[in-house]
């Protein structure tokens, strides 16, 4: 075979595939060995036999069982809330001008870019019983006494659907954006009533962003601690703070990993019913479904498919009562469209929505210049202290240029991995596709609270706990996954026509790459490193295990004084993450922008 080949001149078809070779070992290397490893921990003992000791303790007690349940919950809440709340958002960036979107798209993503801490503590700001939502209730006369919105679930479910809300707006909207609109139009001619039309053809349509919205916002919600630990109590204890209790406090590594298992697998087995459910996998580049009505395998998907299409007919037939009640209230005249209304409301709900996401971290900019000696609202005259706090403290300075070498290695190793890989997978016909996908986009669907501590008990045995090498290698193990989805996502709507008319005019595969390819999708290429960059930046389950107790990187700094003691000084140290993260947005938007017209520019001047 391989004479013939020679022979021919035509080279293996498996050596095109090389790309895929270096991301395909780097995790192999740094998440599906020490992952393996760490549940391996959870069926042996102390001398390496086998044992069922810790399961069975995980089972008999209940405890964990129920933590379990609570976190499940927690986690639907969650997903009902960020995934109900959103999708109005979504639809309406999906049906503004390419203009207006851009313009809402900063607000959408200005949260999403925000450090998880950031967000939190503006939410300590608001929540507070000094905060600023009972500073208002009291003052309008709505209570006498303060709320109780902090430090119970309340809190917990605010904070957690205001921080995962970002992805699923950004994931639906990916799917709302390739519905042709005119399908509405048609079945508006057809004498649809737009409510009618909307649940009938839109809706059905927008299902897969909805799924692999849900889906994401679900399987993050089950490995958070951050939100839960800080605005919630002893009885909204997530999986998530058992694993990290019993390997910082209890350094019981095989029952961790006995409850790693447990939460993993749990996991996996929401991610296969969905997946039976809505006909394909949500972490896969969702695209628009054809129809809800689609036969489906297995009794699961048939029976979610069949419940699907009474809800749509239920909501379309309601919608149709409304507008018939309407028009008799008020008929409908030639100089007023009947979607004026309902697109005013879209307008208002979206708005709220927006003001919801984008306006509590500003809360903790005149906190950070409050004179109180504690976290208030209203802000108490005016100081710089907490600033020069912060810039003269040797821990936190250290800290930050380290998250911010951190970052950059990370992203930049990041890009090397992804990007190629993007492209094999793209335009390449690649055996077992889906395995490959799967492979890299697992770091998405584990809890990264599991890859922390499986990298932990690598680390430890190879001297890389407490090493700037070993941060870098875990965070580019998260990021890596936006990379390849962000880079595929734009390769897909590449039109390869134009390398195509570069190789028929003399270029060779390298000076196409290097003179049209790149710099056409290079907005995207910028995309996926800031992903990566911004991933690193907010990353603390990996740096509260990995980072050591002298090297901590700037997110567990934060969250070490935060569990000793919410000190003013860390809004200003939120205000200053905040600022940063919002000039790389500007910037990156100014960029792109310049970018996207410099072809077009040069095609004029020709």
């Amino acid at each position: 075979m391989a004479a013939r080949l020679a022979m021919s001149g035509r080279r293996p078809e498996w050596l095109g595939l090389w790309p895929l070779a270096p991301i395909v070992l780097f995790l192999g290397a740094v998440f599906v060995y020490p992952v393996g490893q760490l549940l391996w921990l959870s069926v042996v003992d102390g001398h390496g036999h086998l044992t069922a000791f810790h399961y069975a303790r995980l089972f008999t007690s209940g405890t964990y069982v129920k933590v379990l349940g609570i976190t499940f919950e927690i986690a639907s809440w969650t997903t009902l809330i960020a995934v109900g709340a959103g999708y109005p958002l979504a639809y309406l960036l999906a049906t503004v001008a390419n203009r207006a979107r851009n313009h809402l798209m900063l607000w959408v993503l200005m949260p999403f870019w925000t450090s998880f801490l950031v967000r939190t503590f503006a939410w300590l700001v608001l929540l507070g019983r000094k905060g600023a939502i009972n500073d208002w209730l009291l003052a309008i006369g709505v209570t006498d006494a303060p709320v109780p919105l902090i430090y119970n679930r309340a809190g917990v479910l605010i904070g957690m659907s205001h921080a995962l809300m970002p992805i699923a707006v950004m994931t639906m909207l990916a799917v709302m954006r390739s519905i042709d609109r005119s399908l509405s139009g048609a079945a508006s001619t057809l004498g649809a009533r737009g409510g009618q039309s909307f649940w009938r053809i839109y809706f059905p349509l927008s299902m897969p962003g909805v799924a692999a919205g849900a889906l994401l916002v679900f399987v993050l919600s089950c490995g958070f601690f951050i939100t839960p630990a800080l605005l919630g109590s002893g009885r909204e204890l997530l999986i998530a703070q058992v694993i990290i209790t019993q390997i910082e406090e209890l350094m019981n590594w095989s029952f961790a990993g006995a409850v790693s298992v447990l939460l993993l697998g749990a996991t996996l087995a929401v991610v296969f019913v969905y997946n039976q459910l809505f006909g394909r996998s949500a972490f896969n580049l969702p695209q628009a479904a054809p129809s809800v009505e689609r036969p489906r395998s297995g009794w699961v998907g048939r029976l979610g498919a069949l419940v699907a299409v009474r809800l749509v007919a239920v909501m379309g037939w309601i919608c149709d009562r409304v507008g018939e009640a309407l028009d008799w209230i008020r008929p409908i005249r030639a100089d007023r469209p009947r979607a004026t209304m309902s697109r005013g409301v879209l307008w208002v709900v979206g708005s709220l929505t927006l003001v919801y996401l984008a306006a509590p971290s500003f809360f903790v900019i005149p906190v950070s210049v409050s004179e109180a000696s504690y976290i208030q609202w209203p802000p108490v005259g005016f100081t710089l202290a907490n600033y020069q706090l912060f810039l003269t403290n040797p821990v936190y300075v250290a800290a930050m240029m380290r998250s911010l070498v951190v970052g950059l290695c990370s992203a930049a190793l990041a890009m090397l991995l992804g990007v190629p890989a993007a492209f094999a997978l793209t335009r390449r016909p690649v055996p077992g596709k889906s395995v490959v996908l799967a492979i890299i986009l697992a770091p998405l669907i584990v809890p990264h609270i599991i890859i922390a501590i499986a990298l932990f008990f690598l680390y430890a045995r190879v001297g890389l706990v407490g090493t700037t090498l070993g941060l870098v290698l875990g965070h580019t193990c998260i990021s890596v996954p936006f990379v390849v989805v962000t880079v595929m996502a734009v390769l897909t709507n590449y039109d390869e026509r134009l390398d195509q008319a570069a190789g028929n005019l003399g270029a060779n595969p390298w000076r196409t790459l290097r003179h049209v390819t790149v710099p056409l999708i290079l907005p995207g290429l910028v995309a996926a490193f800031l992903f990566a960059f911004v991933t690193s930046l907010d990353e603390l389950s990996i740096a509260l295990f990995i980072s050591g107790g002298t090297r901590p990187t700037l997110p567990k700094q934060m969250w070490v004084d935060s569990m000793l003691r919410v000190s003013p000084m860390v809004t200003a140290v939120s205000t200053v993450v905040l600022l940063f993260v919002t000039s790389i947005i500007l910037i990156a938007e100014f960029t792109r922008r310049r970018l996207e017209r410099a072809p077009v520019t040069t095609v004029d001047r020709r």
